[in-house]
């Protein structure tokens, strides 16, 4: 069911005030074997997620949903399949299910939450994923955090976005032409008003979930999080790909 969310920036400022501490943080095995179901205790409140460490990674990944909450992500469950595909790569990821879903501001500190989580127990950086509402969600929180070097924002909403400029690291935008619940639009505003190095990837008659590119979204995911946490420079550019014959896009 699609999301009922914002088509463009609400009126009046964002709040600045961010403020939140991480108490203390439990974990129980997970659904599956390679992952933990951890609760992060914070002065705002308990923040729940799904864990899946990689021992002797330094690099991990942070999923953000979009406005409802969840752990699976887009394009029938990226978020549950990262994981796998981020392993061999020595690559952890904390998915997180927000505290008060749809409310940004909280949103964005549960994001800074987990940052801080991976810090402590020896990340050294972090990607950030975000889908709709999470795709404005990370690009709030990846200017916020020393360990975010790069933000990965799919089919995101504007609002939130207002000062993209100041993200001051590798963005990539990833967006459905045929998306009916945020339009594609929301994605070049961002792209036009975000600092170099930034991409935009658009995906011919794709929709907001972007179901129908799912192999090719996780092949770009894939390639896109390895590439910045290697530290590999990244050009700009903008490129339209379609399903049946797609334009490969480098890092």
């Amino acid at each position: 069911m699609p999301e009922s969310e914002p088509q463009s920036e609400s009126p009046g400022p964002e709040p600045e005030d961010l403020t939140l501490s991480l108490h203390n943080v439990t974990a129980a095995p997970g659904p599956t074997p390679d992952s933990l179901a951890v609760v992060l205790q914070t002065s705002r409140g308990e923040i729940q997620g799904l864990f899946h460490p990689v021992q002797g990674g330094s690099g991990a990944a942070i999923c953000a949903g979009g406005a409802m909450g969840g752990l699976d992500g887009p394009a029938g469950g990226l978020f549950a399949r990262l994981p796998g595909l981020l392993m061999p790569k020595n690559v952890s990821v904390l998915r997180l299910d927000y505290r008060q879903p749809n409310a940004f501001e909280e949103c964005v500190l549960d994001v800074l939450a987990g940052c801080s989580f991976l810090k402590g127990i020896g990340a050294s950086d972090a990607v950030l994923v975000g889908h709709s509402f999470g795709g404005a969600v990370v690009v709030k929180a990846g200017a916020l955090h020393p360990l975010v070097r790069a933000v990965a924002s799919l089919s995101p909403q504007l609002y939130g976005t207002r000062q993209v400029e100041e993200l001051a690291r590798p963005l990539l935008l990833v967006h459905g032409s045929a998306d009916e619940v945020l339009d594609s639009e929301a994605s070049e505003d961002i792209y036009r008003r975000a600092a170099d190095p930034k991409r935009l990837v658009l995906y011919g008659d794709a929709g907001h979930s972007l179901d129908t590119v799912a192999e090719a979204l996780d092949d770009l995911i894939l390639s896109w999080i390895e590439a910045r946490l290697l530290g590999k420079p990244m050009e700009s550019g903008r490129t339209v790909e379609w399903p049946q014959s797609p334009q490969t896009a480098g890092d």
